[in-house]
């Protein structure tokens, strides 16, 4: 069996700062990572030393892989969080089962891994045969999309505990037990190729929540004039599903190091890789104006938004510089907008710079450079 690979868990220390505007808004990340101390410390002991069911990676990374005889299967679990209140406000449920997909399929291809089949788990306050088609339609898109069945699920009515629905799923992949990925062969010099991202996909809609419909005090339907069209729908645009074009560049790109999903952490995601690594990422596009409106209406500073949003890029492609060009143009075949955002860079800190911003990242937080 091919040695585990060296990355390290997730970082759970009180002493990383919240950000602000985040935690006056209800989410505090802090009290979480203190819980997923004790988590991991209780679930890591079930864990087989060698053989079928052994654990490859420590728990941290985007998916984790197990041995089933010789073979890696990648499992992954994710949700579309409070995205889901902004679907009931519009009465529109048809999209967020493509965002329960590509939260995961997304999360398994950072493994190098192929994504195979999903369930999902559905709660909600009371059975309603039209919301629950609609999300079922949504899901199906997503899994047409991604090229992966969707192999059962649940329905829970909860009408003590929950109100309107709540949308999760676990989705699993296979990989080659000495082709994961986890970015640990990353050298300086190597390219970081951002994709696009479809607006904010599914992160950080309770702090858009609270500036647009608290703070501004605006309504769903309400159209600014940066978007052109109503707020709720701009805020529903569904999570995009990188699976095709990602599954061709690993087939055809050899020397692809590291595949990076952008979401909650935004860019502070990039330093999750094995290798003792830095980044530069000196060559963003403008964010969409979806972002620019969160961070007037929200009242939080720039460097917030960098660590909570993926400001325009929802997914990174770390390879070597000679083959950054035969990877792009793949995406561009896919009909993806994509560039060289930047490059690897030694650095013991792990940090992520954003020359165009004056930001400095390290560990879950930007500072002013």
């Amino acid at each position: 069996m091919p040695p585990r690979l060296p990355i390290r868990a997730a970082t759970v220390t009180r002493s990383n700062r919240v950000p602000d505007g985040y935690k006056a808004s209800g989410v505090d990340v802090a009290e979480a990572d203190a819980g997923l101390r004790n988590i991991i410390a209780r679930v890591t002991a079930t864990w087989p030393k060698t053989g079928l069911g052994a654990v490859q990676l420590p728990i941290g990374y985007f998916a984790n892989v197990v041995d089933i005889g010789g073979m890696g299967l990648a499992l992954c679990t994710d949700g579309v969080g409070s995205k889901a209140i902004v679907a009931q406000m519009m009465g529109k449920y048809d999209t967020v089962g493509i965002d329960c997909v590509a939260m995961n399929v997304n999360d398994l291809l950072c493994v190098g891994a192929r994504p195979v089949s999903m369930v999902d788990y559905i709660a909600i306050d009371r059975a309603d045969a039209a919301v629950l088609d609609g999300i079922a339609i949504g899901l199906a898109e997503g899994a047409r999309q991604a090229g992966v069945s969707i192999s059962g699920g649940e329905i829970s009515q909860l009408p003590d505990m929950v109100t309107g629905f709540d949308l999760v799923g676990t989705a699993v992949g296979t990989v080659a037990l000495d082709r994961v990925l986890v970015g640990q062969d990353i050298l300086p010099g190597d390219s970081v190729i951002g994709i696009a991202s479809n607006g904010i996909h599914s992160n950080g809609f309770t702090l858009a929540r609270r500036a647009f419909f608290q703070r501004a005090g605006v309504s769903a339907e309400h159209v600014f004039a940066e978007i052109g069209h109503p707020l709720g729908e701009e805020l529903l645009r569904p999570t995009y599903i990188y699976v095709p074009e990602i599954l061709e560049i690993l087939r055809q790109v050899a020397s692809v190091k590291a595949l990076i999903h952008i979401t909650g952490d935004g860019f502070l995601n990039l330093p999750r890789v094995a290798a003792e690594i830095g980044f530069i990422i000196d060559d963003l596009p403008p964010p969409p104006p979806i972002f620019n409106l969160i961070e007037e209406h929200a009242g939080v500073e720039g460097a917030e938004m960098y660590e909570v949003y993926n400001m325009g890029i929802g997914f990174c492609v770390i390879l070597s510089e000679k083959d950054a060009d035969a990877a792009l143009a793949i995406l561009k075949r896919h009909g993806r907008d994509a560039r060289v955002i930047g490059y690897a860079v030694a650095d013991r800190t792990k940090s992520v710079y954003l020359p165009q911003q004056r930001l400095i990242g390290t560990g879950k937080r930007f500072r002013p450079d």
